[in-house]
């Protein structure tokens, strides 16, 4: 077997391809990342910047995101407390490689993709 075949073979094996693809498989898991990428914001600032979840949603979003290590969570002893979420070493290298390199093929055939979908939508429409 060649040495592609076993790197295969290892990331099935230890899941790692299951670990990073869970972190897309929660919506807004990658639109908070994407909004933390010029910088810490406290959680009112994120709600503002997305726009469109709940709080409930973003808590459970934040959390996640720092039990994954991608994101630091700071509070900063003042009153009224404050607390402030910012992309860490590792979340700030998904966000400047694999999430741009998403971004970018995004931009370069993200008409295509929505043609096809919506294709499919009008043929199942005439199916029904």
């Amino acid at each position: 077997m060649n040495d592609q075949g076993r790197d295969c073979e290892e990331l099935v094996a230890d899941c790692r391809v299951r670990a990073v693809t869970d972190l897309f498989a929660h919506t807004w898991d990658p639109v908070v990342l994407t909004a933390l990428r010029r910088g810490p914001r406290r959680r009112r600032e994120l709600r503002a910047a997305i726009g469109g979840l709940s709080d409930k949603v973003l808590t459970e979003a934040l959390r996640r995101l720092c039990a994954h290590g991608l994101l630091e969570r700071r509070a900063f002893a003042q009153a009224p407390p404050r607390v402030e979420y910012a992309l860490t070493a590792l979340g700030q290298s998904l966000v400047d490689g694999p999430m741009q390199a998403l971004g970018d093929w995004i931009i370069e055939h993200g008409d295509e993709l929505l043609n096809a979908q919506e294709k499919l939508l009008n043929a199942q429409e005439k199916t029904s």
